[in-house]
């Protein structure tokens, strides 16, 4: 029952963060544009409330993948991870002057985030993961769940440029669009987040060979896992190659890159949702 409260209470401060933080930006969202100084002083405070759920759901996973010797890391702990890293690189990014207007987006971060720390709850390790006393196992699942981050903050800032755009032509504008950087700096951004990403995914993949080369002999083995880790690696390559030569922009290279993104998510989370709940395995 404890464990239960636990992640309950984390959820609804979540919640909190999420409400105040959509609250304050559809009330003073273009007097803050006005204020410098209540613009600062609203920014610290909301650095302040979402640092205690921040906080307590990362002793929440650590409880939770920690909990036996062996690394527990089901689906459920997989999404509440990335989740949380998510949150916690976008809070992080709110200390950086150029990234501030971004911060707007913190509120549905947030509700998203009060769902996603249930999820240890909802599909619980079963089988604990191996061979995660090894190094190279460690910088292998580091590196996935960094990557895994920054494609989904990359997935929302797309996104976020969708809307943006198609907004351009109307005169009423949510609060919630009206601060953000112009377009060309939110595409440069974007293409920063993608490349750090696809070093890191470069790196998830690399990694994966050679502990698998050491445990099992076999540098890639033939997985879902694998084969959709390698797609949406050719994908993200793709899209930098093309930005590189033929200077892709737009929607086009929003296309390619929810499309690297839907990918790598069936490459982890699919699979292990498939093995676990659905096979059992």
């Amino acid at each position: 029952m404890s464990s239960i409260l636990t992640y309950l209470s984390a959820s609804l401060l979540y919640g909190f963060a999420g409400w105040y933080f959509w609250r304050t930006t559809q009330r003073h969202g273009f007097a803050m544009h006005d204020n410098e100084a209540s613009e600062t002083s609203g920014m610290a405070l909301r650095h302040t409330i979402m640092l205690a759920p921040l906080a307590f759901h990362g002793l929440i996973l650590h409880q939770s993948m920690f909990e036996n010797e062996a690394l527990s890391f089901g689906v459920g702990n997989a999404v509440s991870s990335i989740v949380w890293l998510t949150a916690l690189i976008y809070w992080i990014s709110g200390f950086l002057s150029s990234l501030q207007g971004l911060q707007n987006l913190i509120a549905p971060i947030s509700l998203t985030a009060a769902i996603a720390v249930l999820a240890p709850l909802v599909f619980p390790s079963v089988h604990p993961l191996a061979h995660t006393e090894m190094p190279v196992f460690k910088a292998h699942l580091l590196a996935a769940m960094l990557a895994y981050s920054l494609f989904t903050i990359a997935a929302l800032h797309a996104l976020l440029m969708t809307i943006l755009e198609r907004r351009l032509h109307h005169s009423a504008v949510s609060s919630l669009l009206t601060r953000l950087p112009p377009l060309l700096t939110m595409e440069k951004m974007l293409f920063r987040l993608v490349w750090t990403g696809f070093i890191l995914l470069s790196l998830t993949l690399f990694s994966g060979v050679v502990f698998s080369q050491e445990l099992f002999g076999q540098s890639v083995p033939f997985t879902h896992k694998t084969l959709f880790g390698f797609i949406s690696w050719g994908i993200f390559a793709a899209l930098l190659v093309g930005r590189h030569l033929y200077g892709w922009r737009g929607r086009i290279a929003i296309r390619w890159m929810l499309t690297g993104f839907v990918v790598l998510l069936l490459a982890y989370i699919g699979s292990k949702f498939v093995l676990e709940i659905i096979l059992d395995r």
